[in-house]
């Protein structure tokens, strides 16, 4: 398949952030913003978006639970190829799970009327896939041993009809997805904090030797409440 076709078939990406002018992501040590604080879902908002996605440290809390060392070490040992389950039921919008070896225990298929569906890698075991079916949690399957960024989109946008996607991932997430060319825009909340910790997560953190800068162009500039800048960028060689 062509980058063209393949980028036909999945959903429209804008990584969606609050981040302080120096870049970090962190926003539990920031000082209140008041209606600031608001910015960021008003934003959001005016996408449409029928799915967001975040990886699994920021899905932690709305799984409730962690599964232990032991229960993920039991991995798939092989045999037949598994398929990817979507729930019974009807679903308009869906929140999406990055979660490659399968350590979040959901105790609830929904979040805010929104879907739950985990994007695993083929190493999680039969038990676990059986544990999400019981509690209708969605699944799909994507890569060997880590998570193929670009198959998971394909699968969301064929299999769950999505058009348009939130990405609220951590610094590793949303490098990823940049470093895949699978951004389109980035919307940007840029709060009048100027946060200074050395190692908190920033809005991309990708890892390795051979990182490329991507350059972006700017779409629009507006000022929000209490003195929050909303910045739209398109993500430059994409098509959309």
């Amino acid at each position: 398949m062509t980058p063209a076709a393949s980028a036909l078939r999945r959903p429209r990406v804008i990584c969606h952030m609050i981040v302080s002018v120096d870049g970090r992501i962190v926003t539990g040590r920031w000082p209140d913003l008041g209606e600031g604080w608001g910015e960021y879902e008003r934003t959001g908002a005016t996408y449409g978006a029928d799915a967001w996605m975040c990886g699994r440290v920021t899905m932690e809390p709305f799984a409730t639970r962690v599964r232990s060392e032991a229960e993920v070490a039991r991995e798939h040992t092989g045999g037949a190829p598994r398929e990817d389950f979507r729930a019974p039921g009807a679903h308009d919008s869906f929140a999406f799970a990055i979660d490659p070896s399968g350590r979040l225990a959901w105790e609830s298929n929904d979040i805010g009327g929104d879907h739950v569906v985990a994007i695993l890698s083929a190493r999680v075991s039969d038990e676990y896939l059986a544990f999400l079916r019981e509690r209708g949690v969605s699944y799909l399957l994507a890569g060997a041993r880590d998570v193929d960024l670009s198959l998971a989109l394909e699968t969301i946008g064929a299999r769950f009809g999505v058009r348009t996607l939130l990405l609220e991932g951590g610094g590793r997430i949303n490098g990823g997805m940049l470093r895949a060319g699978l951004i389109d825009e980035v919307s940007l909340l840029v709060a009048p904090v100027a946060d200074g910790a050395v190692g908190t997560p920033s809005l991309f953190d990708v890892v390795g030797d051979d990182v490329a800068p991507h350059r972006l162009a700017l779409e629009s500039v507006e000022r929000r409440a209490d003195d929050v800048l909303w910045l739209r960028y398109r993500v430059e060689g994409r098509t959309t």
